[in-house]
């Protein structure tokens, strides 16, 4: 492969894999992907958030190295999805009464933007907020910018992590002294390349089923209503499965062979039996019974994170995607126990992919969360070109990393799905500092101004005052008598 100038890489943290991906944007809006890069995560990552950083940071400096060698192309800054099973989100109401009819202005929208993202919830951070409809007076509004009213409220979907948890991401990437072009939340990233226009304008669920957690994500008038994450994925089947006395290994290969989410009474040989290994069986029922029970907890669980309110409005139905999509009779199974009859598997993103990598070419489902990474990235992630004739030992000097091209964001500017990188938030943190420290130092003024009329006010009312006010006086008397 000829060096590249140019390309973007995104890296996606899973619950059993990291990947790294990098490619290339075309003009016809197409996406060539160059290299793939996937490490086993399952010792440092559990339910998508990272516990062991130095393992994690490892596992980062890994991917790029790996990434760099293939497109003999030094990496300065990566892409990143964030997700996880302490990712859900919360609904919150801003209202602002005018003591008048006004017209609200983008001014009183921003407001109102900004007290909701100033809430503090307890061990948690606001990632993102999904603006959902405005009040204005009686009437709901998409956008009431322009209309005459006293009254105003925003409602908002503000999607939370543990802060801790946020952190412990950003410093494994610190770690590996690999920096952040920008944060993206995952289930969104996936939901733009796998969600029709019209999936999202009518009411849908994307299911994203992947092997620690199932992501929900709600939407409905081409705006997201709900998020959660559920700690149950396709790993739990092969567990249970595990539990007729067998490695993982096996019991995942059993899962692959025989496994499927939905089978009928009618369609079960009772003499079957399925090979555990070569002196021992297992009855093809009972195998059956241990798939679509785990199988039938999970899609509950799906349809219980599904509000109620929404639920008869799921026209363009449940889309499923993920490794765990893949399962036989997967639909079939959710139509059944969700009660929801329009059910789609998204195979694949629907952006055009080429590549020449077989592991993409599969179309599986398993890599539409970094393909998405990769579709949502917009800035040149290249650097200077490898010396293939380099000498390996040799300590090379590190390549200054350029920041990005852009303003300093603000909060209500952050288009819906990004999150506001360490850079940013530090930014926006000291600028809030100056804030109050104005404010603090505008108050002092004031109240030192108030001290200074009260003093004269009170010099101007005291007992010698008066008498030296009325001694004049009657001295001015007796000269205009005489």
């Amino acid at each position: 492969m000829a060096e590249i100038k140019d390309f973007i890489v995104a890296i996606e943290l899973g619950s059993s894999k990291v990947t790294g991906i990098a490619g290339q944007k075309r003009p016809d809006g197409s996406i060539s992907v160059l290299a793939l890069v996937r490490e086993d995560s399952s010792s440092f990552i559990r339910k998508g958030v990272v516990y062991n950083i130095d393992k994690t940071a490892q596992c980062l400096t890994s991917i790029v190295k790996k990434l760099e060698t293939q497109l003999k192309t030094r990496v300065t800054q990566v892409f990143v999805g964030v997700g996880g099973q302490s990712i859900r989100s919360v609904k919150n109401s801003i209202v602002k009464d005018f003591a008048g009819d006004c017209i609200i202005t983008q001014e009183m929208v921003v407001e109102l933007m900004d007290a909701n993202w100033g809430l503090d919830y307890p061990d948690k951070k606001i990632l993102d907020v999904a603006e959902q409809e405005y009040r204005v007076d009686t009437q709901l509004q998409m956008d009431p910018v322009g209309i005459r009213a006293n009254h105003l409220e925003g409602n908002f979907l503000n999607i939370l992590d543990r802060t801790s948890f946020f952190q412990n991401l950003n410093k494994c990437f610190e770690a590996a002294n690999i920096k952040v072009a920008d944060m993206y939340l995952a289930p969104l990233a996936l939901a733009n390349v796998v969600l029709t226009e019209a999936e999202k304008r009518s009411g849908c669920a994307l299911v994203d089923i992947g092997a620690d957690t199932t992501t929900v994500s709600v939407f409905w008038k081409n705006v997201l209503r709900h998020l959660a994450v559920i700690p149950l994925g396709s790993n739990n089947v092969t567990k249970d499965i595990a539990s007729l006395q067998m490695e993982e290994s096996d019991a995942e290969k059993m899962k692959l062979t025989y496994g499927s989410a939905y089978t009928d009474n009618n369609d079960i040989d009772p003499e079957m039996r399925y090979s555990i290994d070569s002196d021992r069986q297992i009855e093809a029922r009972r195998f059956i019974e241990i798939v679509e029970a785990r199988v039938e907890e999970i899609i509950e669980n799906v349809r219980y994170q599904i509000p109620a309110e929404y639920y008869d409005k799921l026209l363009g139905g449940i889309i499923l995607t993920g490794g765990g999509s893949n399962m036989r009779n997967i639909e079939v199974a959710f139509a059944k126990y969700t009660h929801v009859d329009k059910i789609r598997i998204a195979k694949f993103v629907t952006t055009t992919v080429n590549s020449s990598i077989e592991q993409i070419r599969e179309h599986n489902g398993m890599y539409n969360t970094v393909l998405g990474l990769l579709i949502k990235g917009d800035i040149n992630c290249a650097g200077r070109d490898i010396d293939p004739n380099g000498n390996l030992f040799e300590e090379e000097e590190p390549e200054e990393q350029v920041a990005p091209e852009r303003r300093p964001r603000q909060i209500h500017e952050i288009e819906t799905g990004t999150i506001r990188t360490a850079q940013e938030e530090e930014r926006a943190a000291e600028e809030a500092r100056r804030k109050k420290e104005a404010e603090e130092a505008a108050e002092e003024e004031m109240r030192r101004l108030q001290e200074e009329e009260e003093r004269r006010i009170k010099k101007e009312n005291s007992w010698f005052n008066k008498f030296k006010k009325g001694l004049a006086k009657f001295g001015k008397d007796i000269v205009s008598e005489e």
